[in-house]
């Protein structure tokens, strides 16, 4: 969807209203708040610890080398989650990770092997960094790779503006990108257009970044280059009402939380938990349990990032 023409374009122009996101039910105007139906689990997500070798300036996350708010998730606690959507007869087809740096994760390869060994597709978010390299016997010898995915974060298709976002990264990560692509993985990109730019003039710049560095990825394509919208939690936005729906021509049933759950593990608890979303990994009203049967409920749209990232910006992290 294009937020620009749409009655509720995005601002940051001002802050946002210190009444607005405070009833999960109900917007500050009194009017009944969005909420998302689970339609059944298709892709399920770990985030596999907020530790990166990189510090971005806006990191949703605030993953750093420094940061270990989210814990390492243990290949144990994947095997757990797999077996119980095996147990319930889910309809999950994809795992996906993120971080943090997922690399970083000591259990990573042996997490990926169990994954593809259990027949899921796999979605896993890198920057093709060091922590990645470390790995490359491993990642070679993974049988199943072919459902496989490395999803390589560059901000921009200039090096100007991707390191101004995640410092002096970019040779690494091009880098990374070629060595995925010259051993036959299925990459994708992730990326962002500029407030300045379209969604058409920024998959130019990304389509003749590719053929420059002769990486077969097209870029017309949302899910081999998946753009975000900037964000900005701090601007104001609308609150999501259920008129919305109709008023916007959206299908609740297109937003992540309809389809995907996300598993993390904070620092001091015992246990991993269920998020209702990639993007909300510590809010607690965004925490649907312990287990996939407990999380398989509705989610009310009460957060800035869920009319921001999703409803109004159209994006969503998985494939």
């Amino acid at each position: 969807m294009n937020s620009v023409n749409s009655p509720f374009a995005l601002s940051d122009s001002a802050p946002i209203e210190p009444e607005k996101f405070l009833d999960p039910l109900l917007t500050a105007k009194g009017e009944e708040r969005a909420s998302v139906k689970m339609e059944g689990l298709k892709t399920l997500w770990f985030n596999t610890g907020t530790l990166c070798n990189l510090a971005c300036k806006s990191c949703y996350i605030e993953s750093s080398p420094r940061n270990d708010a989210l814990v390492y998730i243990s290949l144990e606690e994947v095997r757990a989650y797999l077996d119980e959507i095996a147990e319930l007869a889910m309809p999950t087809d994809e795992i996906a990770f993120t971080g943090g740096e997922p690399f970083m994760n000591p259990d990573i390869i042996e997490i990926l092997r169990l994954c593809l060994g259990r027949g899921f597709k796999v979605l896993v978010l890198s920057n093709a960094m060091r922590p990645m390299r470390r790995f490359e016997e491993a990642l070679l010898t993974l049988e199943g790779r072919e459902r496989l995915t490395i999803r390589v974060s560059l901000d921009h298709y200039t090096k100007a503006v991707h390191e101004a976002e995640r410092g002096r990264s970019w040779d690494k990560a091009i880098d990374g990108l070629g060595w995925l692509a010259r051993h036959g993985f299925d990459i994708a990109v992730a990326g962002r257009h500029l407030e300045a730019e379209n969604d058409a003039s920024a998959r130019q710049g990304y389509r003749d970044l590719f053929s420059q560095l002769n990486l077969p990825i097209d870029a017309s394509d949302p899910v081999q280059l998946v753009l975000f919208p900037e964000m900005d939690e701090n601007a104001d936005i609308p609150e999501i009402t259920t008129a919305c729906w109709d008023i916007l021509s959206v299908d609740p049933r297109s937003m992540m939380c309809s389809s995907s759950r996300m598993v993390v593990k904070r620092k001091g608890e015992l246990t991993p938990r269920v998020a209702a979303c990639t993007l909300l990994p510590y809010q607690d009203q965004f925490d649907l349990g312990q287990t996939l049967a407990e999380a398989s409920r509705s989610v009310q749209l009460n957060h800035p990032h869920c009319a921001r990232f999703c409803v109004l910006g159209g994006a969503s992290c998985s494939a």
